[in-house]
């Protein structure tokens, strides 16, 4: 097994920081329900020393158990970050010890890339928030899975 192989299975032996966090100042998703990979990041930032900085970082995932771990260890990486040095991280350096994911692997960096950026783009959001009144809140990263997707295009089954 390789260095790389090993690395993925300690990250899922342990990860850190899956699920949601309630009170998340932004959430970002990525993902296509058609290819089954979709991953949902929420940040949550705090006041440090003048600077506004991730505290928290937390991840929903369905998908290949690179983009898992990739996932796990971007969310430690992301702690005490600023939203704007938190937007220059590339997929490469979001997968931290993992180090340089194989190339059929790259796309699981590229989806937590993405999944941050969306984050970043959609901070303090309001529609982001739950409104009690309406009794909204963002649908669950299962929920968009099954969801029809949105626009006109339409499957026919052929004979």
């Amino acid at each position: 097994m390789s260095s790389f192989e090993n690395k993925v299975k300690e990250a899922l032996a342990n990860p850190q920081n899956q699920g949601e966090i309630q009170d998340a100042d932004a959430v970002g998703t990525v993902g296509s329900p058609e290819c089954g990979d979709m991953l949902r990041m929420w940040l949550k930032f705090t006041e440090k020393d003048g600077k506004r900085v991730i505290d928290r970082a937390s991840f929903q995932a369905f998908g290949c158990q690179t983009a898992i771990a990739v996932a796990s260890i971007a969310t430690q990486l992301l702690r005490g970050k600023t939203a704007e040095e938190a937007k220059h991280l590339s997929a490469q350096d979001l997968t931290g010890n993992l180090g340089p994911l194989p190339p059929m692997k790259i796309h699981c960096g590229q989806l937590v890339e993405g999944a941050l950026r969306n984050a970043l783009n959609n901070d303090a959001t309001p529609s982001l928030a739950a409104d009690p009144a309406a009794g909204s809140m963002i649908p669950t990263l299962a929920a968009a899975l099954h969801s029809k997707p949105a626009g006109k295009l339409r499957i026919v089954p052929l004979d």
